[in-house]
C-alpha cells in the first residue's frame, strides 16, 4: 500500500503542473464550455491509458533485480529529478494567458464539437513525449507485489480515473475567472511543492535500491 500511495501521489502531482492538455482544456472551456471541454477530457485521459498500458506492458516482461530493469528503474528516477528540478527552477514562469472570448455562434452542433474536443484531446495527449517518459518512469518503480498484473491493472484504473475527474474539475473551474486568478496566484508554490516531491521520491527509490 506505501508504494502504492507513493507512485499515486507522484502521479497526482505531476497533473498539477500546467502543459499542454491544460491549455487545451483551459481554451475549449472558456469558449466552448466545460461539457464540450469534457471531451477534451476523454481524449486526454484515453492518451495516457494508452501511455500507462504500454508502460506496464513493456515491464512486466523484465525480471525483477535484472540489469535491464535497474537500468530501467535509474532512468525513470533520473527522469523525475530532470522534473522535479525543471519544476522548482521554473516554478511561476507558466502564463495562463487563455482569452475568456466565447464564440458568439458556434458552426457545429454541441454533440460535433465535443467529438471534435476527443480528437484533439487525444492528439494532445498522444504526441507529448513527456507522458511516455513520466508512465514508463513510474511503471520501472513497481516492485515485488506491486509488479503483477493485478496491480498493473489497478494502478491503470486509478490512473485513467484521476486525469479524467482533474481534467473534468479543470474544465468546470476555468471559466471562472475567479478561480483562474486564485490558481495563478498560488501556481508558483504548487510547482515548488510538486518539484521538491518528486525529487524526495525518486531520491528515496534510489536509497532503497543502494540497500537492497
Amino acid at each position: 500500500m506505501q508504494q502504492f500511495l507513493m507512485v499515486a501521489a507522484a502521479h497526482f502531482l505531476a497533473l498539477l503542473s500546467p502543459g499542454p492538455d491544460f491549455f487545451l482544456i483551459a481554451r475549449t472551456s472558456l469558449s466552448a464550455g466545460w461539457r464540450v471541454a469534457s471531451g477534451a477530457c476523454l481524449g486526454i485521459a484515453v492518451a495516457n491509458e494508452a501511455f500507462i498500458i504500454a508502460a506496464f506492458a513493456g515491464t512486466a516482461v523484465l525480471r525483477p533485480d535484472s540489469t535491464l530493469f535497474i537500468a530501467l528503474q535509474l532512468a525513470g528516477c533520473a527522469y523525475l529529478l530532470h522534473l522535479g528540478v525543471l519544476f522548482v527552477r521554473h516554478a511561476g514562469q507558466s502564463e495562463l494567458n487563455v482569452s475568456n472570448n466565447r464564440s458568439a455562434a458556434a458552426p457545429d452542433h454541441r454533440f460535433i464539437a465535443w467529438r471534435r474536443a476527443v480528437g484533439m484531446g487525444f492528439l494532445s495527449g498522444i504526441l507529448n513525449p513527456k507522458n511516455a517518459l513520466f508512465y514508463a518512469s513510474l511503471a520501472a518503480m513497481l516492485t515485488g507485489p506491486h509488479a503483477s498484473a493485478g496491480w498493473k491493472t489497478a494502478y491503470g484504473i486509478w490512473m485513467f480515473g484521476i486525469v479524467l475527474s482533474w481534467d473534468v474539475l479543470v474544465a468546470v473551474a476555468i471559466g471562472n475567472r475567479s478561480v483562474l486568478r486564485r490558481f495563478e496566484r498560488a501556481l508558483p508554490l504548487l510547482e515548488r511543492m510538486s518539484g521538491i516531491a518528486l525529487v524526495l521520491l525518486a531520491s528515496g527509490v534510489i536509497a532503497a535500491m543502494l540497500l537492497r
